[in-house]
């Protein structure tokens, strides 16, 4: 039995030093994989920081821009520009208005002098 407790004790020891030779390849294997992948993520972690820190700096160069430069359209000059082009259409309707009315009345005026004379030059049709 003694033989048997040294060769359990061999054989276990065969069996760990093949599982410690199965994990160092293992290990050997994938080693070289992770330290890629390792420094890969390393590499995209810092173009990401650097890529955040030109975005806040565009954003802050266009805010500075956009603060310094007049917007493009000045909407307000525009709409006094129209306001004023409606009341100029306002006061040309209105004068129109006048003259219409006056054109109403001077020819009311024509017509009943022209009635008039005809009633005198023709007095002898009767009416």
């Amino acid at each position: 039995m003694a033989e048997t407790k040294v060769e359990d004790g061999a054989v276990n020891e065969i069996e760990y030093d093949c599982r410690d030779a199965i994990t160092d390849g293992i290990i050997d294997l994938i080693k070289p994989s992770v330290i890629e992948v390792d420094d890969r993520v390393r590499t995209v972690r810092e173009s990401q920081l650097e890529l955040r820190q030109q975005i806040d700096s565009l954003a802050e160069e266009l805010r500075i821009i956009s603060e310094q430069q007049k917007p493009t359209v000045d909407l307000e000059t525009y709409v006094k520009k129209l306001n004023n082009s409606r009341r100029k259409v306002m006061l040309v309707n209105n004068i129109l208005q006048n003259v219409q009315d006056r054109l109403n009345k001077l020819y009311n005026n024509v017509s009943k002098e022209t009635a008039r004379r005809k009633a005198t030059l023709d007095p002898a049709k009767p009416k």
